[in-house]
């Protein structure tokens, strides 16, 4: 059944924000791997596998917040659509923003969705709960690994 594991990459700043989607994710009925990445640097480090992250596997899917240090999430954003291996990831953003601007950016640097996170704690809950009922148990992800 390890063939059927999904790894999501998260990357996102938040604490609260990372532990209510490690809770909500952990109820999947599948296996699942959520990896976080805390800031926009080093998750352009992750997909690269560069140090400290030479081990890492491609992302089945990404979690994108926009409002990131260092780099932001359009500039992931970017990055990812730019790389060969990478551009068939699909990209979830989710974020506080609600700017049509950042909406626009997204959809224009070809973001598979955009979701504006909720500040309720259970609309957030459920919010997780609708992407990894949609993302990972119906639609069908590009395989973990791809070459490049």
């Amino acid at each position: 059944m390890e063939e059927n594991k999904v790894e999501v990459l998260m990357i996102e700043d938040s604490p609260g924000d990372i532990r209510l989607a490690q809770i909500a994710l952990k109820k999947a009925n599948i296996l699942n791997k959520l990896t976080v990445v805390e800031d926009g640097e080093l998750a352009i480090k992750y997909l690269k596998k560069e140090a400290p992250f030479e081990d890492a596997t491609h992302p089945n899917l990404i979690l994108l917040d926009l409002n990131l240090p260092k780099v932001n999430g359009h500039e992931v954003l970017k990055f990812v659509r730019s790389e060969p291996s990478l551009k068939m990831i699909p990209v979830v953003v989710l974020t506080t923003s609600d700017s049509e601007q950042d909406v626009m950016e997204s959809y224009e640097l070809n973001a598979n969705c955009y979701i504006t996170k909720p500040v309720d704690l259970e609309r957030f809950m459920e919010v997780v709960r609708m992407i990894e009922s949609f993302w990972i148990k119906t639609v069908t992800l590009p395989p973990v690994g791809m070459p490049g």
